[in-house]
């Protein structure tokens, strides 16, 4: 790897660490130069503006959910279990603090003052992740594995806004274990009778 790709890439990281503890608004370049240990001008090399900046970096948060929940398809057949696979995920990032939210959830907070080339990527990733969510509860219920209590669409899109949910009232309470306490009713509810 190219020290050009490295760069970009600490840089993309530390901006990720920052939104997620600060939101759009909550740092600068000058903040990602001391973290990274480079000069303004070297950010603005790789990323001219903090827009080009957060949208690269929303855009590939969504190609690595997209990896992701595509390698769940191929590696876990059962509905039921992608679901848990999904939560499962988030609840051991905010436990280990490696990813204690979601830069999408936390950026679609604040979308009336994102740039709208910014918006446009956070709303593609929920699109995405709304139609993974509808496509694994359709096949649950088609299969007998899941019990859904309305159509698969409007089952994922309250699936993914509890898990956003959870996420915010672990970080409200300071206690990873609150995503758990969050989503552990929803599994009760959907697991099919038998």
């Amino acid at each position: 790897m190219s020290n050009l790709s490295t760069t970009s890439d600490d840089i993309l990281a530390c901006a990720r660490s920052l939104i997620v503890a600060g939101g759009y608004n909550g740092f600068s370049y000058a903040d990602i130069a001391d973290v990274v240990g480079i000069r303004k001008a070297s950010i603005h090399h790789h990323f001219p503006s903090k827009v080009d900046l957060v949208r690269t970096l929303v855009e590939r948060y969504r190609q690595e959910a997209q990896a992701g929940l595509a390698q769940l398809e191929d590696q876990v057949s059962d509905p039921l279990a992608r679901l848990r696979a999904y939560t499962s995920y988030w609840e051991a990032c905010i436990m280990d603090a490696s990813a204690p939210f979601c830069v999408c959830a936390l950026l679609a907070g604040q979308l009336p003052v994102l740039p709208e080339e910014v918006a446009a990527e956070v709303r593609a990733h929920f699109h995405t992740l709304s139609a993974w969510l509808t496509s694994v509860m359709d096949d649950g219920a088609r299969q007998g594995r899941l019990r859904l209590n309305g159509a698969p669409r409007a089952e994922a899109e309250a699936l993914m806004a509890t898990v956003h949910g959870a996420m915010l009232s672990a970080r409200a309470y300071g206690d990873p274990a609150i995503f758990g306490v969050v989503i552990a009713p929803v599994f009760d509810r959907l697991v099919a009778a038998g």
